[in-house]
């Protein structure tokens, strides 16, 4: 058996967020925010395209979106690339997620709680020890939790996780291990067959069970993710060289500008210029300009 990746966002939609996943979504968010205590009954899994209420605002397009059976609402987003601006994304969606639940002339009370669960493959929170951490507003010196608690932030760091398949604990363990490691498993795990979520879960990834269409999406997100990473990494690496270079002949300070001119070059056709300006700390109209230069 060769099964997909569950970290590019076309896998993990079609595992966690696809008509046959919501027995797979009950359990895996069970889980996640409860222990595995059996406290979702059922869900609903609704369409991951959030519209604007007013004109101008930003389309939403989360990789899945589910209402519990109590009207709590859960978005769930699986993010490989550290970009810039991703921490404020994530607050962006949640609170657009709970402002939107409500028409004209309906009541305040008719708002229900909303979960953002974010899994990232990569480090957030280097401070935190944990893979597992969830943010609530809470009072700044005494630590008093804010009388509704509607709005929930829960992050997976995928590389934290790191126990053995002989190690594992748990369900949510059981997710977190096919999550990372399904790419490298040549059949489903001993004793993993016998549990009915676990054995859907891996026969939605298997890579025999996907049209051709299905496949070759799944593997065009793959190289442009490869690409992305690959241009960041060489793009720092020779800022890295050229600057340290230029440094010695120029002095520091001009060295370090010549290390942010390289790895802004690098980065010209793969991020747009905010992002980049975030990056190295040139503005925006000096990378309009090296852009004309190019």
């Amino acid at each position: 058996m060769r099964f997909i990746n569950p970290k590019t966002d076309f896998a993990f939609k079609r595992i966690f967020g696809s008509e046959q996943s919501r027995e797979v979504l009950i359990d895996f968010l069970d889980a996640v925010l409860y222990g595995s205590r059996g406290v979702i009954a059922d869900l609903e899994i609704l369409n991951p395209w959030l519209a604007p209420r007013i004109r101008g605002m930003k389309d939403t397009y989360l990789d899945v979106r589910a209402r519990l059976s109590d009207g709590r609402a859960v978005i769930i987003e699986m993010q490989v690339l550290n970009v810039e601006g991703f921490e404020k994304r994530i607050l962006y969606n949640a609170a657009k997620t709970y402002s939107s639940q409500l028409r004209s002339g309906e009541d305040y009370l008719d708002l229900h709680p909303v979960i953002a669960l974010t899994l990232t493959d990569f480090v957030m929170f280097e401070s935190c020890p944990g893979y597992l951490s969830r943010f609530v507003l809470r009072e700044r010196d005494y630590l008093m939790d804010y009388p509704v608690e509607d709005l929930e932030l829960a992050f997976i760091e995928l590389p934290k996780f790191e126990k053995p398949l002989e190690a594992l604990e748990g369900r949510l363990e059981h997710w977190l291990y096919f999550i990372k490691h399904a790419p490298d498993l040549t059949m489903i795990p001993p004793n993993w067959a016998a549990v009915p979520v676990l054995r859907q879960a891996f026969d939605l990834a298997n890579r025999v069970n996907l049209e051709p269409e299905e496949l070759e999406d799944l593997e065009r997100r793959e190289i442009f993710i490869a690409d992305q990473r690959n241009a960041l990494r060489k793009a720092q690496r020779q800022g890295h060289a050229e600057g340290h270079a230029e440094g010695h002949a120029e002095g520091h300070a001009e060295g370090q500008r010549q290390k942010a001119l390289s790895i802004a070059r690098a980065l010209l056709d793969v991020l747009d210029l905010d992002t980049i300006a975030a990056k190295t700390g040139l503005s925006v109209d000096e990378l309009r300009q090296l852009r004309s230069e190019s």
